[in-house]
């Protein structure tokens, strides 16, 4: 895909012991690499145009592989939990494939930073090293790439697994954007799913905990597929004006397997990629843009700018990259660490 290149303004970098901060002309961001990692850090995301900050537990955050459960069968201890008065997994069958959860259990993430030509990068990646019955073993490999670029109030990021298990169904959970809290800070006003109709939802119907197979759960090939995936909300402004929305898209709507969009004590924005059959030595992933923006005409405009992305590539020299790319799906390459 054609290179992007961005030199509007400065990207400053500060490396701390246990997270990246990054500072563009548009916003602030932090990238956590001790605690809970992956993604960007909870309540770092500072919008400077109208000071919003994101409401959750951060951004494009990264946890396990898993695959569909066989239907009727007991649940293993230790294994996946759902039922039909499960309100956290709902009654969707799912078993771990591999683990630990990447953002509350690897606890430090190596981390590759890297300035460019008008943006900044940063690299995480992971091997996970727990086993679930039936799968012989552990080890597939984990990959982030964000990318941070100067011209405007938003992000990339990009996940890539190479996986060493067979299944027929394998994905990756991640939040996107991100889960968001309840009855503390300045609140929502709306969510935006691009797949449901109606698209905007009221903060009011997240007044009571519900499980992610009542309502808004997506999975992919059943009703019509989204012209665009798009999730976002939008924040409570206490001046009364109105607020920014804050939107996490996937690039490429076919690598979202299925979303959840549900209330357990705050909202729940799950999103699986992947879930398709895999071989050991098999390589999928997905990119994602969150970002600020004004109203939802800005949300389709900047989706359309990065359509068709799965993943990301560094253009130039290795340690001072130029620009970068998008990839498809079928383009991504193994994940080395």
């Amino acid at each position: 895909m054609t290179p992007h290149r961005h030199a509007e303004g400065p990207v400053r970098i500060q490396r701390r012991p246990d997270r990246i901060e990054i500072e563009t002309p548009h916003y602030r961001a932090a990238v956590a690499t001790e605690g809970y990692v992956s993604g960007i850090a909870a309540g770092s995301f500072l919008d400077k145009k109208t000071g919003a900050r994101d409401l959750g537990f951060g951004l494009s955050i990264v946890d396990f592989l898993l695959e569909p459960a066989p239907p009727g069968e007991p649940i293993p201890k230790g294994q996946y939990q759902f039922g039909p008065d499960d309100k956290i997994h709902g009654n969707l069958p799912k078993r771990y494939v591999e683990g630990p959860q990447i953002c509350t259990q690897a606890r430090r993430l190596p981390a590759t930073v890297l300035e460019g030509d008008g943006f900044a990068a940063v690299r995480l990646t992971y091997r996970w090293h727990i086993a679930y019955p039936p799968h012989p073993r552990a080890g597939s490999a984990w990959e982030q790439t964000l990318i941070f670029p100067g011209d405007g109030r938003y992000l990339l990021s990009a996940d890539r697994v190479t996986t060493v298990s067979e299944s027929p169904e394998l994905f990756l959970r991640i939040d996107m954007p991100g889960h968001i809290k309840i009855g503390q800070g300045p609140g929502f006003e709306h969510i935006y799913l691009s797949y449901h109709d109606p698209a905007v939802l009221p903060a009011t119907e997240f007044a009571a905990d519900f499980a992610p197979d009542e309502k808004f759960l997506y999975r992919r090939g059943q009703g019509l597929k989204p012209e665009r995936f798009l999730r976002a909300y939008q924040v409570h402004r206490p001046d009364g004006r109105e607020g920014p929305w804050l939107a996490g898209m996937t690039l490429n709507a076919d690598d979202v397997y299925q979303a959840w969009c549900h209330r357990r004590g705050y909202v729940c924005l799950i999103e699986e990629i992947g879930g398709r059959p895999t071989k050991p030595g098999d390589t999928f992933g997905a990119c994602y843009l969150l970002g600020w923006f004004d109203d939802l005409d800005a949300l389709e405009a900047a989706y359309d700018r990065f359509r068709g992305f799965s993943g990301l590539v560094l253009d130039g020299p290795a340690d001072r990259p130029t620009g970068f790319r998008g990839l498809k799906q079928d383009e991504l390459t193994p994940v080395s660490i």
